[in-house]
């Protein structure tokens, strides 16, 4: 029984070594990233968010409002299928789809490996729109600027406390789907709250990507985070 449960010990100490050195390699490539858009004064925002928030159909609304003003592009990752990308597309910005075949988050070694896909000289605002999932993306940088977190509500109030390290470590939190509240059970307050008390610092909008309550709010925020980039 001692034998087994040193071997157990073992174990367990040797996937936490995994997974500090995956960690830090992928800090290393984060910090790659980092200077890249610090030389081409690109913003980078990381989009997360559960699956189904309206991630994709938010990069859509923010495309068409702001095509005209900014150069702008998104790469997206999913499990499988290009169509988030085409979705995109077909607003009129440059796409990229990163299939990670299963895997429930982005490296930064996925986004590095495509960033000679993009003409980063003249993107002003790029995205990265990660995989729908609240758990894995929180631990792993991809040298963004920003880390923008989607809380639908469709999901249910009670989210920054069950996953408080996707909020802790998110600058923005987008209420989104607002449209929906006189429909459902979710109270913008209480989830405000929660999410403050994770992390004081987040900034809070409520948006509807269908009545464009909030869009506007969204975009002078991004251009904003454009400018001071390029200062």
């Amino acid at each position: 029984m001692i034998e087994k449960s040193n071997k157990a010990a073992r174990g367990t100490v040797q996937c936490e070594n995994t997974n500090i050195n995956l960690l830090k390699a992928n800090d290393f490539v984060a910090d790659i990233i980092k200077k890249e858009m610090a030389r081409t004064k690109t913003l980078l925002i990381n989009i997360t968010s559960s699956a189904g928030s309206g991630k994709t159909t938010l990069m859509q609304k923010t495309a068409e409002k702001l095509k005209d003003k900014i150069k702008m592009a998104v790469m997206v990752g999913d499990l499988e299928t290009e169509r988030d990308a085409q979705r995109i597309r077909e607003t009129g910005i440059q796409a990229l789809q990163i299939v990670t075949g299963g895997i429930c988050h982005l490296e930064a070694q996925m986004v590095h490996q495509v960033l000679d896909q993009f003409d980063l000289e003249t993107i002003d605002l790029l995205f990265i729109e990660n995989v729908g999932n609240l758990v894995c993306p929180s631990s792993f940088d991809l040298g963004e600027d920003y880390r923008v977190t989607l809380m639908a509500t469709t999901e249910g109030d009670d989210k920054p406390k069950k996953y408080p390290k996707m909020f802790l470590t998110s600058d923005m939190m987008l209420v989104s789907k607002a449209d929906l509240l006189p429909y459902v059970p979710f109270s913008v307050e209480a989830v405000t709250k929660d999410a403050r008390e994770v992390n004081h610092e987040l900034e809070v909008i409520q948006i509807s990507s269908l009545t464009d309550e909030g869009i506007d709010e969204w975009c002078d925020w991004l251009l904003e985070k454009v400018q001071e980039k390029k200062a």
